[in-house]
């Protein structure tokens, strides 16, 4: 049990998540009063003792299931011989079923379910992964791509169709009768979904090993997640961490500004302050400097993988918007408009960037990435948002479909700004690779960054 204690203290390392030798220990020291067989209780007491933050626990449960997992081969299948551990049936290989192999299965879970029969409905889940999954050993396929394949053939929403209908037997029921029903029979489904995904998990455990299958299913934390490349559900995460990484930003703003709040030495009033210490100047005077907010200008390429970078960048703008005068931004693809008036304080993002789309006038000709098009319309139209107190922030990958640069836009714009920054959300290593022109661009700015991440 250590091993396997230190083992996982190192998956969590390597997932991101903080864990000292001495939480270890105490880990160790919490599971000598705790019951063992039982796996959930194991893994709260190891939540209590490892896990700092609620944000972290998505990246732990999934360590935990493959590290903590049911190792014993399948059980007796209706009274025959136990199958060799992650052997296929003879259906198994190509994850084929008869029709009436298959029906004969769906009722056998159904009673299952009914009936509460935790021990039959492992034993079932068993028969489904062998008949349903294709599950080979050696082949590098992922869990997911097998629960998949078993939850499709067993047809999830026809079973929880049918326990509902055998829940609501018996007559009419209330709204609140039937609402608690159908919660039982989603807790049902749920419970199958969960048996079929830890058989599978096991078998690729026996399979692969407990440390090829970790890397494989290591969920990284929302601070590491892609920003180029995130879901819907890693997007809303994300954005529940930009307000507290707003108010960070707000923070170390204000407190630099505080720290430079002394001007230049006030002679005047420190010779005058003097002739109360006999002439020795222990009292200098400074002379109060002129605190002025910035103005901040964004410059965003929305086009493709981009939106999803241009999101983000929007919303913890106008999330830290108010350590500054004036905020503007503006979107391109291969047109430029200003968008300012689609995002504010409150505005739900999902909905102002799906407005933004719908309205701006972003596309003038083919819906290409034309950062020669976008800069020249921005020349034209906007130049007035840029002041010697401004600072620009250009989001992009540079990527410009081999058209013209606009670079003379951009010198314009960096000769006239406080300062010009640009953040790419783009690897480093693929800067100036194919129709990227990243080196064209970053002798005029004051700061070129890779920004992929929240970190």
């Amino acid at each position: 049990m250590l091993s396997a204690l230190t083992d996982f203290a190192g998956e969590l390392r390597e997932v991101g998540i903080p864990v000292s030798m001495v939480e270890v220990m105490d880990a160790a020291d919490a599971l000598r009063h705790t019951d063992l067989t039982e796996r959930e209780r194991v893994r709260a007491t190891l939540a209590a003792t490892m896990v700092k933050n609620a944000r972290h626990q998505r990246a732990f449960d999934t360590a935990f299931d493959v590290f903590f997992g049911v190792r014993q081969g399948p059980a007796l299948d209706g009274g025959g011989a136990p199958a060799e551990p992650g052997a296929p049936s003879e259906q198994g290989g190509s994850g084929g079923a008869s029709g009436a192999e298959l029906e004969e299965l769906v009722e056998a879970l159904l009673s299952a379910l009914g009936e509460g029969d935790l021990d039959g409905l492992r034993r079932l889940v068993r028969r489904a992964v062998d008949q349903l999954s294709g599950f080979q050993p050696g082949r590098p396929v992922g869990g997911r791509y097998y629960q998949y394949r078993v939850m499709h053939r067993l047809n999830v929403e026809e079973l929880r169709r049918r326990l509902l209908e055998t829940a609501l037997e018996g007559g009419e029921l209330d709204p609140l009768s039937e609402r608690i029903a159908a919660e039982a029979v989603d807790d049902q489904v749920n419970l199958l979904r969960r048996e079929v995904q830890d058989e599978i998990l096991r078998r690729l455990v026996e399979d692969r090993g407990v440390e090829a299958v970790a890397r494989t299913l290591r969920v990284p934390l929302v601070e590491d997640i892609d920003l180029m490349h995130a879901t819907r559900e890693e997007l809303d995460e994300i954005a529940a961490r930009v307000a507290p990484l707003a108010r960070k930003l707000a923070t170390r703003l204000a407190a630099r500004r505080r720290r430079g709040r002394k001007g230049r030495l006030d002679v005047r009033r420190t010779i005058r302050r003097s002739l109360a210490h006999g002439g020795a100047l222990v009292d200098p005077k400074w002379k109060p400097k002129r605190i002025s907010k910035p103005e901040l200008v964004l410059l965003c390429d929305v086009s493709g993988s981009m939106a999803t970078f241009a999101r983000f960048t929007m919303q913890l703008t106008f999330a830290i918007g108010h350590q500054f005068s004036n905020v503007r931004s503006f979107a391109f693809i291969d047109g430029m408009d200003e968008v300012s008036r689609f995002f504010g304080p409150g505005t739900d993002f999902h909905d102002a960037m799906a407005e933004m789309s719908a309205h701006a006038r972003l596309v003038r000709r083919d819906g290409h990435s034309d950062y020669g098009s976008a800069l020249t319309t921005f020349a034209d139209e906007f130049m007035d948002a840029v002041t010697p107190r401004a600072t620009v922030i250009m989001t992009g990958d540079a990527r410009n479909n081999y058209r013209e640069t606009g670079i003379e836009v951009l010198h314009a714009i960096a000769e006239k700004a406080r300062s010009l920054h640009w953040l790419n959300p783009e690897a480093r290593r693929y800067w100036d690779t194919g129709d990227s022109i990243m080196s064209t661009y970053w002798p005029l700015c004051d700061a070129v960054h890779e920004v992929r991440t929240l970190r």
